[in-house]
């Protein structure tokens, strides 16, 4: 079935997505034009990067400087911060369903204004009552015995949590439906869109940090505070001009269906089914009050008290949310992605500490993460080219399989010289002559363990009075003395993993986020990129119980094990899903 086909069906605006060939004789045509510069820059894709670029370099200088604002102010204890975490995680897995059906329902101009006004007003104020906060602590700590400070606290990780709330809704509006308007169903300026827009992410992911970094070290933190809310300030204003720009010169973003019923949706997916002749199912017969069990009868539900029925709405939005979600062609790639979330490889803090207690200076660790960045633009460019030359699901193949081949590397990290795993971890119920040699295994094995203040047996993440905090980085200023670890091969091999595996990591990420622009109805989005954001949220938050059930240098082996588990499965289920994909193909042709 073509793509305008499935469009219509599903309810959403009838489309038809470009040729390449067709794509690449315009663009020709476009640069031979005089002024043909002038021209894209007064564009709409030009103006969304400079808009994007924006909004990302504030989002990554707030979620590092947060983290920083909340140690400081907690006595240099990772409390705060783990609340703030646990409280923006919980939030988006929560409510991701419906910030969703809260874009595919309202106008799109007012969903990004409204979005990006609340997002930088609530950094704004955050940033204000911080200020107040840094320079009058004292006092506030004398106020109503100290509970004055609990509601500073309280309102700070509010407000923070809002504007994250805030930003997901103008990411999933923008970079989700906007884009895919803009380039007219273009699958070849969908894909280049793309990838410029994660190159732009990669880029502010380094930079930012370390721009508020230097302001809060060489001046101090209530700076940085009025740093972040004049940026905000003036990015607010510049966003909306340009955003309001692109909605005025590309008519097609006034034009959005409205978004269906969870009724409708599966009434029309019933007889899609039933005319592609893939079962004997039979006709449904439409919902009506006589014959329908699934929704209370109309005067019981006008009966209950307001607030119930605005719960029992909420409640009904984000069920409906999620079958939509299970619902689509897509399910098993975006599974697949957000199975890849659950993983301690990455530039983190936890594989950063990790790496510390085995004799990695902050200078090299900020060099190798320079060096991921670098890679993870490679693997957007790798996107481009291959997405053209095999197509997309192949794309997501060769993905995948480069992916898992260069996270082998970290397996083997595991077992090679100088790993500080302790397989006794795993065989608690070994005899005690077993014990003996496997404890004798495990000392000669700690041998390579960089050694720690204060003890061996220290978690992953040591005191902050010895590091600088990024908003996914802990660089350590001062290498503990001691003798270095006898071999280095353990460390080696699992960083050349990680860095060479962001390549086929960042090309499956296009991969399936394209996927799910191209396969996606309209009017439905919003609802399932959202219901995407809280699966990610969830494998992530997957990720930290495994480090707080095993939090020592001798555990992280085995989260290297369990990460390259829910990886392959992840991957496997994009197999799936791409095996379905090629097999519709070959039966519709």
């Amino acid at each position: 079935m073509s793509q305008r086909a499935d469009a219509s069906q599903c309810g959403g605006v009838v489309v038809e997505f470009e040729a390449d060939d067709i794509r690449d004789a315009r663009a020709n045509r476009a640069r031979s034009m005089p002024g043909s510069a002038l021209i894209y820059l007064k564009g709409p894709k030009f103006l969304i990067y400079v808009s994007g670029a924006l909004s990302m370099w504030g989002d990554r200088m707030w979620h590092f400087a947060i983290s920083v604002f909340l140690i400081e102010l907690y006595g240099r204890n990772l409390l705060l911060t783990a609340v703030f975490g646990l409280v923006v995680a919980g939030s988006v897995l929560l409510l991701g369903a419906l910030i969703g059906d809260w874009v595919d329902r309202n106008p799109r101009n007012k969903v990004a204004h409204a979005s990006l006004f609340i997002q930088n007003i609530s950094v704004t104020v955050c940033s204000i009552v911080l200020m107040l906060v840094f320079s009058y602590k004292q006092r506030i700590e004398q106020i109503w015995d100290g509970w004055l400070t609990v509601v500073c606290y309280t309102v700070v990780i509010v407000l923070a949590d809002v504007a994250n709330l805030a930003s997901t809704a103008l990411t999933i509006a923008i970079q989700r439906d906007w884009i895919v308007v803009i380039t007219g169903y273009n699958r070849g300026h969908l894909a280049g869109m793309n990838a410029t827009m994660r190159r732009i992410d990669q880029v502010t992911n380094i930079l930012a940090p370390l721009a508020v970094g230097q302001v809060m070290t060489l001046a101090s933190n209530v700076v940085g505070c009025g740093f972040i809310l004049g940026w905000n300030l003036v990015s607010l204003i510049v966003e909306f001009f340009f955003l309001s720009r692109v909605y005025r010169i590309v008519p097609a973003l006034s034009i959005k269906p409205p978004a269906l019923e969870e009724d409708e949706v599966y009434l029309q997916s019933m007889e899609r089914r039933s005319s592609q002749g893939e079962g004997n199912v039979a006709q449904p017969q439409p919902l009506t009050e006589g014959n329908c069990n699934i929704s209370l009868p109309l005067k019981e539900i006008t009966d209950l008290p307001l607030c119930f029925r605005r719960f029992r709405w909420l409640v009904s939005t984000c069920k409906d949310g999620w079958r939509a979600y299970y619902r689509q062609p897509v399910f098993l790639a975006g599974m697949g992605l957000a199975f890849l979330y659950t993983t301690v490889l990455g530039f983190d803090c936890i594989t950063t500490g990790y790496a510390y207690t085995q004799g990695i200076s902050g200078s090299l660790l900020s060099l190798l993460m320079g060096v991921s960045a670098i890679t993870g633009l490679m693997g957007t460019v790798m996107f481009t080219r291959l997405r053209k030359t095999y197509g997309l699901v192949n794309t997501g193949i060769i993905s995948s399989c480069l992916h898992l081949g260069c996270l082998l590397l970290c397996v083997c990290s595991v077992f090679a010289p100088g790993s500080p795993m302790d397989l006794s971890l795993l065989m608690p119920y070994i005899t005690s002559n077993s014990s003996s040699e496997l404890g004798g295994m495990a000392s000669q094995r700690q041998k390579h363990t960089y050694p720690l203040r204060g003890g061996s047996n220290q978690p992953l993440l040591p005191d902050r009075s010895s590091i600088h905090w990024t908003n996914n980085t802990v660089l350590f200023d001062n290498v503990p003395s001691g003798s270095a670890p006898e071999s280095y091969i353990s460390i080696i091999l699992l960083f050349l993993g990680v860095i060479t595996a962001r390549i086929g990591l960042w090309s499956f990420d296009l991969t399936v986020t394209q996927l799910l622009q191209e396969n996606i109805c309209e009017s439905e989005r919003g609802v399932v990129n959202g219901v995407q954001s809280s699966m990610n949220y969830l494998m992530d938050l997957l990720h930290f119980i495994m480090v707080i059930s095993a939090p020592q240098p001798q555990h992280f082996g085995i989260l290297v094990i369990i990460s390259v588990l829910f990886i392959t499965t992840g991957h496997t289920m994009y197999f799936l899903y791409a095996h379905k994909a090629k097999r519709k193909r070959r039966l519709d042709t």
